[in-house]
């Protein structure tokens, strides 16, 4: 499988994506390393040949960016998991900008709302972060929690979804 990858500059740092050949998003995140990227994805999906290239998914990062935080929606995202993961990354996907979930409800939101971990778990594993917001999930006192970025992209993120 071939795939394109992609950094773009954010007002949070470089932005990689690997896209592939569908145009469907398996990985991206805050990080100018594409191997970091790659690593990501699930070693069923990831591609055998890597190029750079422009992808139609850095458009939508842009969008979101210049205040359209719609524009990640509509993006195919591709991911390989077991079936309570597939639920969780579409369930983050239903998540609206500016009304995060802490794990609890998000695991109560899959069903199940003693499984804490396997929703912080879910969150942890997603591999195309900003198109499936795992940013928008915080810990029950409404802190931040874990981010594979770091903490400081997933508060820039939080805020401007918020509208400060």
């Amino acid at each position: 499988m071939t795939a394109t990858i992609q950094t773009l500059e954010t007002a949070d740092g470089a932005f990689t994506l690997v896209v592939d050949a569908d145009g469907a998003v398996l990985a991206s995140g805050w990080t100018a390393d594409p191997d970091a990227m790659l690593a990501r994805i699930h070693p069923a999906l990831r591609p055998a040949d890597v190029r750079d290239g422009e992808t139609g998914a850095a458009d939508a990062v842009r969008a979101y960016y210049a205040g359209d935080l719609a524009a990640i929606d509509a993006v195919t995202v591709r991911q390989r998991g077991t079936e309570l993961q597939a639920a969780g990354w579409s369930a983050l996907r239903r998540i609206a900008p500016g009304a995060p979930l802490t794990y609890m409800e998000f695991a109560a939101a899959l069903g199940s709302p003693r499984a804490v971990r396997a929703a912080a778990s879910i969150c942890a594993r997603n591999a195309p972060a900003l198109f499936v917001p795992c940013h928008r999930v915080l810990r029950g006192d409404g802190t931040l929690g874990g981010f594979a970025w770091g903490l400081d992209v997933k508060r820039a993120l939080l805020a401007r979804e918020a509208g400060e």
